[in-house]
């Protein structure tokens, strides 16, 4: 997003920590009525228009949002996508975007308040290297001509009892409405928003064998001195990787032995 978008969810996600710090709202049903509207508003393009046309009031758009869904959802989710007509968007697909987004982020706080989002955040990852490493159930999941109860029920079968209830529920709706996002790149986007819940980064650690407790708080505190943030390291074991061990953090990627990138890490933070 740019320019007004990137403002207005900004100040969106304000609004919706403000209301999940409340105890008296429910965030996972938050995060179903926001996943609702935003369903809502991908199909209809016309409303949609409406909402994000800078020509109209502001306080005009806030109420057509309340006539519509105030008696459908819980009155803070009400407010809350009224609030959202009230700002400017560059595009009206911003709005749509922003929304689910929304709807991530208040399941994640969800397991958050529940004390699961550490487990959240590694099930998310490791179900990414699962899908990633067969094609079967890739192919399931993103089959467009296999109906939404049939992928949930698959997820269900897969997640249910085995994973937090926020996983699965993140899960199932990237993999039943994707809107446009590849499975992979849709999981690595939710396992970002539950790093940022923590004010940390995440980095994927790929080693040629398990590393030691020892080894990961090493790697770990080096990558925070290096990074400035706190680092979440997702763990995988792949004996071919190249150096013994491969570090990704966003867009850079780092091969080479741990006390060669200890020792980088070192170099780096001295210069």
């Amino acid at each position: 997003m740019n320019g007004a978008s990137r403002e207005a969810l900004a100040a969106a996600r304000e609004r919706l920590d403000a209301l999940t710090d409340s105890t008296s709202v429910d965030a996972a049903q938050l995060a179903d009525e926001l996943a609702a509207v935003t369903a809502l508003l991908d199909r209809e393009a016309g409303l949609r228009r409406v909402l994000t046309d800078p020509a109209q009031p502001a306080e005009a758009k806030a109420e057509l949002v309340q006539r519509l869904i105030g008696g459908q959802v819980n009155g803070a989710t009400a407010d809350l996508v009224a609030g959202m007509a009230r700002s400017r968007w560059s595009q009206s697909r911003d709005l749509v975007d922003a929304l689910e987004e929304l709807a991530d982020i208040a399941d994640l706080t969800a397991a958050e308040k529940a004390g699961t989002l550490d487990d959240v955040e590694d099930e998310l990852f490791r179900f990414g290297r699962i899908v990633s490493s067969s094609t079967e159930l890739r192919a399931a999941l993103t089959d467009r001509a296999a109906g939404t109860s049939a992928k949930s029920e698959l997820l269900h079968r897969l997640l249910g009892g085995r994973a937090k209830p926020a996983t699965e529920r993140l899960v199932t709706r990237l993999a039943t409405v994707p809107r446009g996002r590849s499975l992979e790149s849709g999981l690595e986007s939710l396992s970002k928003l539950a790093a940022d819940r923590r004010n940390r980064m995440v980095a994927v650690v790929t080693s040629a064998v398990p590393l030691s407790d020892g080894q990961r708080e090493r790697l770990g505190a080096a990558l925070a001195k290096l990074y400035g943030r706190r680092m979440h390291l997702n763990l995988d074991v792949d004996p071919e990787v190249v150096g013994g061990i491969r570090v990704q953090v966003g867009d850079e990627v780092i091969n080479g032995s741990i006390a060669d990138r200890l020792d980088e890490a070192a170099r780096r933070m001295a210069s």
